[in-house]
């Protein structure tokens, strides 16, 4: 009986990550699109506005910390005073932010 609740588990809990996993480009759209634009160059109204940069660029992409793009995403971006990025941390579980991480580096490779 211990071993089918183990194996139950392992299966449910990779079903969850895949679920995340294919939610991923959903969020991505939901969140970070109207800024970062689907491709991830940052053409979009209020990405011009914000200055968002081109992400599918691999030099621009490099520059990122993964630690510093979580804390960007999470806690929001200020620069000069100006409120560059919202905070998520309301909206985006820590998963999540690390999931769109990595659909972001993603973008630069297609």
């Amino acid at each position: 009986m211990k071993k089918i609740t183990t194996i139950a588990f392992l299966m449910a809990a990779t079903a969850a990550g895949t679920l995340l996993a294919a939610d991923v480009p959903a969020l991505y759209d939901q969140h970070c699109a109207s800024c970062h634009a689907k491709d991830g160059s940052g053409n979009t109204k209020m990405g011009r506005k914000n200055g968002a940069k081109d992400y599918r660029d691999p030099k621009v992409l490099a520059a990122v910390k993964d630690d510093q793009a979580f804390t960007a995403i999470k806690e929001g971006l200020i620069e000069k005073g100006k409120e560059r990025m919202k905070a998520f941390k309301e909206k985006l579980k820590d998963e999540e932010i690390k999931a769109l991480i990595s659909h972001l580096k993603e973008l630069s490779k297609k």
